[in-house]
């Protein structure tokens, strides 16, 4: 499926969601390749996939989740000179995947929820700070 303004894709039970290039458009593509972190969907795959496209232009957001599962997606994210930004403990639900990302040192920023969505427009407004 190509990727359009305005439109959020989930990845559905038991597949992980990429995005490539095809020609001039960027596509989402599932894969049910082995689990990551012990899971099907991983957001890792989905990460390093952004990464790989976008490098420095790609913004990680890790938001309530159990386990560790983001965090070896966001090592790459950061590698690529782009922010990570995690949720912090007192919104989350479960702190576990924003909590690994916040203490591997990888963030830029360990935010509210409430904030998260004008932190990320101001990144994409011209202050990737």
């Amino acid at each position: 499926m190509e990727l359009r303004p305005g439109h959020i894709l989930l990845a559905p039970g038991d597949y992980h969601l990429e995005i490539a290039r095809e020609t001039d458009r960027t596509v989402a593509r599932l894969s049910q390749s082995a689990p990551v972190n012990f899971c099907r969907p991983s957001v890792d795959p989905l990460f390093r996939s952004v990464a790989e496209l976008y490098g420095a232009e790609a913004c990680a957001v890790v938001l309530t989740g159990m386990g560790s599962d983001g965090c070896n997606g966001a090592r790459v994210i950061a590698a690529a000179g782009a922010p990570v930004i995690a949720q912090d403990e007192a919104t989350s639900v479960v702190w576990g995947m924003p909590r690994s990302a916040a203490q591997s040192g990888l963030c830029s920023a360990v935010l509210p929820l409430d904030r998260m969505a004008a932190n990320v427009t101001r990144l994409f407004c011209g202050d990737r700070r």
